[in-house]
Formats: C-alpha cells, sequence, structure tokens
C-alpha cells in the first residue's frame, strides 16, 4: 500500500512549488520530505516531479498519485460524515464559493435556517467570481460553488440549474424604461454605464454580446462590487446589467426598474450550484445543496418574470 504520508509530502510539494516551501509550511525537515518522495519512486518505479525554473513541477505520474491522494481523503470524509449521519450526530463543515450576487438571497433566510436545523455543521463562505469560485472547486478548497453565467467546463458538476436572464437595470422613469420592446447596446450607448470586472460571469456575458454585435461599451465605472453598481443606478447616475433576483428588493421597493435584452446569450444565463466532477460530496455537503435548491430564489425556479 502507498504511504500516506509519502503522499501528502508529494501534494505539498507540488502545491508548494519547492521542497523548501512545503517543509516550512508543513513543520516538517526537508531532508525527511526529500527521503519519503524517494522511497515513493522507489516503489511506483517512475518519476513523480521534476525541477523547473519556477519550481517542482509533477510529472504526470506525480499527478495521478496527487488526484489519487485527493481522492481517497475525499472519500474518507465522506465515508466518516455518513457514519456520523448514521449516528444522528451530523456534524462537519460545508465550505461555499459564492458570488456577491448571491449574497443576499442567501443571506435572507436559507443560510440562517441551514445552520440552524443542523447546528452541528459549520459553513465557510468565500467570495469569488465566477473564474475564481471554479478554481477553487477544482483546487478542493471548497466544496460547492453558486455560479452565475459559468463557461461550460467538464471538471465542473451541476447538481441545480436555473434560468436567470441578465437585464439591463435602470432608475424609475429612465427614458428606457418605456421602450415597448427589449432593449439593445445600441439604445444604450448614451448612457453612463457601470460594468462588473472581468473575472465576473455577468461582465463575460456582455463582453460575449458586445464582441457579437461588435460594439465597444465604454464604461464610466469599473467594479467588483454588487452593491457599488445598485448605488449607481439608484442614484440615477446611470445604468448597468444584472439578474432580475441580484435586485429584487430594490424593485419592490420601486427604486430600480430591470428591463430584458433581446440576446438570447444574455436571457438563456443560467445560475448554478455545482461541485467538482467525480468527487464524492460529504453528507454535509449534499445535504446544503438541497437546502439551498428549496430555500434560495435563485435556485429554487427560473427568475420571477419567467414563471409569472
Amino acid at each position: 500500500m502507498l504511504s500516506q504520508r509519502a503522499l501528502a509530502y508529494l501534494n505539498e510539494v507540488i502545491r508548494r512549488g519547492s521542497l523548501r516551501r512545503a517543509a516550512a509550511h508543513i513543520h516538517v525537515d526537508a531532508s525527511a520530505i526529500s527521503r519519503q518522495l524517494k522511497a515513493l519512486e522507489e516503489e511506483v518505479g517512475v518519476l513523480l516531479c521534476e525541477r523547473h525554473g519556477s519550481g517542482m513541477r509533477a510529472t504526470e505520474a506525480g499527478r495521478l498519485l496527487i488526484q489519487h491522494y485527493h481522492a481517497q481523503r475525499t472519500s474518507e470524509e465522506a465515508v466518516i460524515s455518513q457514519l456520523m449521519a448514521i449516528q444522528e450526530m451530523a456534524r462537519g463543515e460545508v465550505r461555499i464559493a459564492v458570488g456577491e450576487g448571491f449574497v443576499a438571497d442567501l443571506i435572507a433566510a436559507p443560510l440562517e435556517a441551514f445552520m440552524s436545523r443542523f447546528s452541528g455543521i459549520n459553513v465557510e463562505i468565500r467570495m469569488a467570481g465566477v473564474n475564481e469560485a471554479m478554481t477553487l472547486v477544482k483546487e478542493m478548497e471548497v466544496d460547492l460553488a453558486l455560479l452565475y453565467a459559468p463557461p461550460v467546463d467538464p471538471q465542473i458538476h451541476c447538481h441545480v440549474e436555473t434560468r436567470q436572464p441578465l437585464d439591463l437595470i435602470v432608475p424609475p422613469g429612465h427614458t428606457l424604461s418605456r421602450l415597448s420592446r427589449a432593449a439593445t447596446l445600441k439604445d444604450i450607448e448614451q448612457w453612463p454605464l457601470a460594468l462588473m470586472d472581468n473575472p465576473f460571469g455577468m461582465r463575460q456575458m456582455v463582453n460575449m454580446v458586445a464582441h457579437q454585435e461588435r460594439r465597444y461599451l465604454k464604461a464610466r465605472l469599473h467594479t467588483n462590487s454588487v452593491a457599488v453598481l445598485k448605488n449607481f443606478v439608484r442614484s440615477g447616475i446611470g445604468v448597468t446589467f444584472m439578474p432580475e433576483l441580484t435586485v429584487a428588493d430594490e424593485i419592490s421597493r420601486q427604486e430600480i426598474i430591470a428591463l430584458p435584452m433581446s440576446y438570447p446569450v444574455m436571457s438563456g444565463a443560467r445560475a448554478q450550484i455545482v461541485s467538482l466532477e467525480g468527487r464524492k460530496l460529504t453528507v454535509a455537503a449534499t445535504t446544503c445543496v438541497e437546502h439551498l435548491r428549496q430555500g434560495m430564489r435563485f435556485f429554487s425556479s427560473d427568475a420571477p418574470r419567467l414563471v409569472s
């Protein structure tokens, strides 16, 4: 049987990029790590890592063993969690990467209800744009991610998906609110525009449509904050793009109006709850998926105007 200690050391060396940094991180002498890796290579009969200019990199065999190591750890966590659930001692941790656009819906009630019902399960929330969230899932830094308009990726498994169009958001009484049709990019050219930064799904979708329509969008404001976008529109400065549910409270208070866009890419945007393809989730994470599916407006059904 392969040494779990050696596999753990291999994982740390590749993750940190060098023996020295791995040793410092896990507080083990570098020579001890080196001996374990050498013994593991002798056992499997193939080189597992090699030195490059930027540090240590895994060979194909090394990557295979690291994947095996993570799969073992994940499987063990899942089994332990299931045993604890059988003993009616549901305990554990759920780590979730969340885009800011989901936060109001998540915090409104579902998260509180989940933590009250499952008092033994701790929850870690990490704010991230769609690109970073997908990377966190792939690197097993989080169990789940809530994504808006993510690119197709075979390494990502979708548990829940709903249609949440990307709308044009304008202040009440704005000239564009009187359009009798879906808005186009040409319609907004004369108005001050605010956009999310490039790592976010909303911005990537806008960029895609602008490229297809061969239109240059000159934004007056760039930000990584949904709250800033809301205030930009609410104050009457200009317009932006967001899903209807992200501004549902502001719409109900008549502070903001959401207008449909005429592009299939934007009207077909999806919200998803995802995890790593092939990774067996713990009981805590699986329970959390079902709880969010039922409790979050983003995931219980399609956008309000599509089901009204």
